[in-house]
């Protein structure tokens, strides 16, 4: 089954005009939906959640209910998952509370996972499992070399003939964020080796 898809910024088919600066992300008409306490906050915080995404739609493949993004946010930073440091800037997704929340709060198998080949993830979302994985945000670009591993987080739920099937959060089109297939090998380029998996329902 393919997982809801749920983008980073709410008006998904606008990501791409949000990543090009044709629109503002506090001019994203549906930012009430998320939570945020005003347009500014969910600005300033929407670069930052990619992982909230992903556990949204974790979540959703399993029939759950999630929460809407800023409350998830805000419950993960009471957790450590989020850190808003004295500068201003926001660090995270940290793994190792969100694979805390995701036991404690809905009793599902996670883990937070390193040193994981690429080749190795199609093993991990056999029979319903999934992966929340580390790649570089220009991973919505595969035909171009990324200058770094890792930085974005991106929901893994399947693999077929050779190729993994995931969505990005930041994918700024449909064909970007849903059901993308990437060959592994391509995967690879982006990809930095770590993330959170979740076992089966």
């Amino acid at each position: 089954m393919i997982p809801p898809f749920f983008g980073q910024w709410e008006s998904a088919e606008r990501i791409g005009d949000i990543l090009s600066g044709a629109l503002r992300a506090a001019d994203d008409p549906l930012w009430p939906r998320s939570g945020a306490a005003s347009a500014a906050d969910y600005a300033r915080w929407a670069d930052h959640l990619c992982g909230v995404a992903c556990l949204r739609m974790a979540l959703a493949a399993r029939g759950i209910v999630p929460p809407r993004a800023f409350d998830l946010a805000r419950e993960l930073t009471t957790r450590g998952g989020y850190v808003a440091q004295p500068d201003g800037t926001i660090r995270g997704l940290i793994y190792a509370p969100a694979a805390a929340w995701l036991r404690e709060a809905h009793g599902i198998g996670a883990g937070v996972s390193v040193d994981v080949a690429a080749g190795d993830i199609p093993g991990r979302v056999a029979d319903g499992g999934v992966f929340i994985a580390s790649v570089h945000p220009s991973i919505r670009r595969p035909e171009q070399d990324p200058p770094s591993r890792g930085g974005h987080l991106v929901l893994v739920f399947g693999a077929q003939d050779g190729a993994l099937r995931l969505h990005n959060p930041s994918g700024d089109s449909a064909a970007a964020q849903r059901d993308v297939r990437l060959p592994v090998g391509v995967f690879e380029r982006f990809y930095a080796g770590r993330g959170i998996a979740l076992s089966g329902a």
